[in-house]
């Protein structure tokens, strides 16, 4: 199949996919660490709590970094 479509077209349906695979991600370990907690993300981040910020950008960016080196190293 990818002998018949330009690979231009190719890497940008792949980044396509990509993002929506990272938000997806991003969301479901969002919940998943949401029950694991005694305490809820979105009531701390409301009161102001920089931890609570600061532990839930770590998740965004550790799986985003995760899944873009898994979607750029399928690119070869």
């Amino acid at each position: 199949m990818t002998d018949t479509v330009d690979p231009l077209v190719l890497n940008f349906l792949y980044a396509i996919m990509g993002g929506v695979l990272t938000l997806a991600f991003m969301w479901l370990g969002c919940k998943l660490f949401n029950r694991a907690v005694s305490f809820k993300i979105g009531d701390e981040l409301a009161k102001g709590n920089i931890a609570v910020g600061l532990m839930v950008m770590g998740i965004f960016i550790g799986i985003g970094t995760a899944l873009g080196l898994v979607i750029g190293l399928g690119l070869n």
